[in-house]
């Protein structure tokens, strides 16, 4: 038997005094005893990911020694371990078992760093924190960038995540960002569906680890910038469809104003430039009035007149100078409409035997309205000019060759704005070849053609019509939609000063203007 107490080189000193003293004894048997050798074994645990030493790890050995447990400090000690092949297993709750084997070697300590790696689904991953845009920020763009932090975590992990976004406190009004996905940020493009103008928005981001346990981060918010100050409004054909945008001149501050399988055409500014007047064929096929906040809101049919008639889809109506009303031009009558949509329409004209009401204004200064009549074919058109209540009607403008369109008043109700086809293109189809905007007093002298500017000094190009004229609320400009007369190219919205000079782009893809 060994003794315990002596110390490991001595005991192993004496054994082997020993076997030699019981050799002679043992010379006749056919099996010689092997002598038995002893090492040490010390170790350390350690955490895999972390490297931080691990306490009460159960050690265990094959062939068996003794069980035993690592200290505070994630150590270990196996003392009087035969030499040989030794298999050191270790053992701790929410980690994986590992087994390492050694070799003990005669009077010697074997050293042994062990480490552990956690259960994949033993440990819920950390919520995410560090938003940005910072929880309760303000001012924040519609087309923003929402990132956010993952925490203790490490490469190996293979984290991903959801992204919700909540508009205001709805629970309902949601959209799914991202789903289990490895970025940790998402940043909404020209292709994304924009967000309101100041709005409260909520988001909140969901880990998941390998084994599909999660953990979710905070209710965070931010609320959106105040709706920008947009002098534009036109229309802008979105797969197919025609809708309404603002923007400011750059283009920097474009909104989609309308959004739907319909037809959204003919915006107008309200004179006092709180609401946006416009025509939709959405509710019945027909186009109807509709009304809008500038920021879109508020989407409501103030009447069920057809804004309808002989080449006229939705773009026969205007406001009255005041702001109250509207004129509408539905088939051959022109009626007055309130702008919150309550009483009957009010009649005042009705168009001359075999013509439509086609376009309309109304001008405060001069209170007369200008209205266009035009027959089954478009190149059959005229201009008339009456008082505010319908009676004294008065051609202004009398059928010429081609195409007659768009009248209007200038700001101070002396002269009238129209566009013609100066090439006389007389098609079916209703296309145009030279269509230029031309200005002329109330009487029919003083015509100019604002359009005849030369090229080099921003006058129209050949090939291209001019079309859609309004001028701004001040005056000094007009803006109109420029057009290649073979429809090869999607229409553009420019703007020039009132004598043809300094056309500039504003708009692509876009048409039918109008501006404060």
């Amino acid at each position: 038997m060994k003794p315990a107490h002596l110390p490991v080189l001595t005991r192993n000193w004496l054994l082997r005094c020993l076997w030699l003293l019981l050799l002679p004894l043992a010379s006749c048997e056919d099996t010689a005893v092997m002598p038995i050798f002893y090492g040490n074994v010390q170790g350390i645990l350690r955490d895999a990911r972390t490297n931080q030493p691990l306490a009460n790890v159960s050690i265990s050995t094959t062939p068996a020694t003794m069980a035993l447990t690592t200290d505070a400090q994630g150590m270990f000690e196996l003392n009087d371990v035969p030499t040989g092949r030794l298999t050191i297993t270790a053992t701790k709750a929410d980690y994986q078992q590992t087994s390492t084997a050694v070799t003990i070697e005669d009077g010697k300590t074997t050293t042994v760093a062990i480490q552990l790696t956690p259960a994949v689904a033993a440990t819920a991953p950390n919520p995410p924190n560090r938003p940005v845009p910072a929880d309760q920020a303000v001012d924040v763009a519609v087309l923003p960038k929402l990132e956010w932090h993952p925490v203790g975590a490490f490469r190996s992990d293979s984290l991903r995540y959801d992204l919700m976004l909540y508009e205001g406190n709805s629970t309902t009004n949601r959209r799914q960002l991202l789903t289990r996905s490895r970025d940790t940020v998402y940043q909404f493009t020209a292709q994304d569906v924009p967000l309101l103008y100041n709005t409260v928005y909520y988001w909140q981001v969901t880990v998941y680890n390998k084994a599909g346990t999660s953990a979710r981060s905070s209710l965070w918010s931010f609320r959106t910038a105040p709706f920008p100050n947009n002098f534009f409004v036109f229309v802008r054909r979105t797969n197919g469809f025609p809708d309404i945008y603002s923007s400011n001149a750059s283009g920097s501050t474009t909104v989609r104003l309308t959004n739907s399988n319909a037809f959204e055409v003919a915006p107008r500014f309200s004179p006092g430039y709180d609401k946006i007047a416009y025509t939709s064929n959405g509710a019945s096929g027909q186009h109807r009035l509709y009304t809008m906040n500038r920021d879109g809101s508020d989407q409501r049919m103030i009447s069920s007149l057809p804004v309808e008639g002989y080449n006229n889809f939705g773009i026969g109506f205007c406001w009255s100078p005041y702001g109250d009303q509207l004129l509408v031009a539905s088939y051959d009558k022109l009626y007055r409409v309130n702008r919150d949509g309550f009483g009957a329409p009010t009649l005042i004209a009705t168009a001359p035997a075999g013509r439509h009401f086609r376009e309309c204004d109304w001008n405060g200064q001069s209170r007369k309205i200008i209205v266009q009549t035009v027959g089954i074919d478009i190149n059959d058109s005229e201009l008339y000019i009456m008082n505010e209540d319908g009676s004294g009607m008065t051609l202004a403008v009398g059928n010429v060759a081609g195409r007659l369109d768009s009248p209007s008043f200038n700001l101070a109700g002396t002269r009238i704005m129209y566009t013609v086809d100066a090439a006389g293109f007389m098609d079916q189809t209703g296309r145009q070849i030279d269509a230029r905007i031309r200005t002329q007093a109330l009487d029919g002298s003083a015509v100019v053609d604002v359009s005849a500017s030369p090229v080099t000094t921003g006058g129209k190009p050949a090939g291209y019509n001019d079309l859609n004229p309004r001028f701004s609320a001040n005056g000094a400009k007009i803006v109109f939609t420029q057009a290649v007369n073979t429809n090869a190219l999607p229409p553009e919205v420019w703007q020039m000063d009132v004598d043809g000079r300094n056309r500039t782009l504003l708009f692509q893809n876009a048409e039918q203007p109008d501006a404060i």
